[in-house]
């Protein structure tokens, strides 16, 4: 892997209402478009001169009115390739991207997956990404789940997205076909951790970290049960382990779902859709959130893919709406 620095140079004038803070508190206010572990790692690196003077412990009290000069560098990796993909883009301006992820799209390379991945084709979409945390994806979606993710173009715009993202302030809505038919809507209240012997493999555990995932019902079959679903954390496979764990879990899911069910009197047209479903049935279908430059709360919405339309639909043929 090689790399190069991008050098930041910032500077403030402090005030009053600093006396008695600590250095990496104030700084952290004075530029939030840098994330608090940045501004850390600058620091010990002996990036910040108050007065002139080079202070590299983040406790040091304020005295208010100082000078700061912080001079930071920020690593540019270039272990992945830039590669013309066609990126599926709905919305973009300066600061983020919006993009409708297509099934088998693998978001982040890695083991089995070096490139043409999500984070190549922003490589090449958007040259000078590399200086942004994982060229800007905030969060991921599964390689077979389709649906809406945001990228950040820049280091603010990542700063204030992920900020977003652990605050609970980004929405993301889901809609999955599951299996069995459920009575009613609710919520799934229980932590995931990594699966103890399969090691690519999420599971509820006691020992987790806290996952919600809430649900709602859009329509029943005889067998089946579509959903719309809304996250308030963002775990890996969440939907997916919390669907399973209450024992509906998503059609054409392999890792979750176990072995594929046909239902008794499944028409040749169903049985034919259900084994040729060799996805999750899940799409990211609506993201909301605030701009991380202009505050403003936006929102879009992308329509169900092809394959879970046609899935949907035939469900519908197989048997009355109940």
């Amino acid at each position: 892997m090689s790399s190069s620095r991008e050098t930041v140079e910032l500077s403030a004038q402090l005030e009053d209402q600093h006396i008695g803070q600590r250095m990496d508190q104030v700084l952290a206010e004075l530029f939030p478009d840098y994330s608090r572990s940045r501004i850390k790692d600058w620091i010990l690196a002996g990036g910040v001169k108050i007065d002139g003077q080079v202070v590299d412990k983040p406790r040091t009290k304020m005295l208010g009115n100082e000078s700061i000069e912080v001079t930071g560098f920020i690593e540019v990796h270039s272990a992945h390739q830039a590669q013309d993909i066609e990126l599926p883009i709905i919305y973009e301006d300066d600061d983020i991207l919006i993009l409708n992820k297509p099934v088998g799209m693998v978001v982040h390379p890695g083991a089995g997956n070096h490139d043409n991945t999500l984070l190549n084709a922003m490589l090449n979409h958007c040259p000078g990404i590399d200086i942004v945390p994982r060229a800007g994806i905030v969060h991921r979606l599964d390689k077979d789940t389709t649906g809406l993710m945001v990228v950040a173009k820049t280091i603010p715009a990542h700063t204030h997205l992920v900020a977003e993202l652990q605050a609970r302030e980004i929405t993301r809505e889901y809609e999955a076909i599951v299996n069995g038919v459920m009575v009613a809507g609710g919520t799934v209240d229980a932590a995931i951790g990594r699966h103890q012997t399969k090691r690519t493999s999420m599971a509820v555990r006691h020992d987790g970290k806290p996952s919600v995932t809430h649900y709602r019902i859009i329509e029943k079959f005889a067998d089946f049960t579509h959903l719309r679903l809304k996250l308030e954390s963002g775990r890996t496979h969440q939907i997916r382990v919390h669907m399973s764990h209450i024992r509906h879990p998503l059609v054409g899911d392999p890792m979750y779902g176990g072995r594929m069910r046909l239902p008794k009197g499944a028409s040749p047209e169903l049985v034919e859709t259900l084994r040729g479903f060799n996805r999750q049935a899940l799409h990211a279908v609506k993201l909301g959130l605030f701009h991380p430059t202009s505050g403003e709360w936006m929102t879009w919405e992308a329509p169900l893919p092809e394959d879970f339309v046609k899935l949907r639909n035939t469900l519908r043929k197989q048997s009355p709406l109940i």
